[in-house]
């Protein structure tokens, strides 16, 4: 998968997310959970974009690591606004898949990335070298 469309693929599972909060029974369960989702999505989706232009590997890693953790929060309040009731279940399960299949394409993204950088470590002679 190219970083393109990794991108639209993390915007549209933000996109959904916020039609989700949308469909939500008006109420303080329904805005408190639909407002913990709103922006665990969207940081997802922001921080995916600025892995895009990362600096370097080191970079990468760390807003790598913020899209793992707001992914994976916002997997959690999709599947606890389907246990408090907002919606029903059989209708949040493609949307449960989607994020968790995005989170396991990210975490492979982080391990390979982090790989790289040990393999870097251990083939560059101390002080740097030519």
């Amino acid at each position: 998968m190219t970083p393109a469309e990794l991108k639209r693929r993390i915007r549209t599972f933000a996109l959904r997310c916020l039609k989700l909060v949308a469909s939500f029974p008006r109420g303080a369960v329904g805005e408190i959970i639909g407002r913990q989702l709103i922006k665990a999505c969207t940081s997802a989706a922001a921080n995916y974009n600025a892995t895009c232009v990362a600096r370097s590997r080191a970079d990468f890693i760390a807003k790598m690591g913020i899209v793992h953790e707001e992914l994976d929060e916002s997997v959690f309040w999709v599947d606890f606004a389907a246990d408090a009731g907002l919606s029903q279940r059989p209708l949040m399960e493609p949307l449960l898949g989607e994020g968790t299949e995005l989170l396991a394409i990210v975490v492979t993204a982080l391990k390979t990335a982090k790989g790289k950088t040990n393999q870097d470590r251990k083939t560059k002679p101390p002080g740097g070298g030519i």
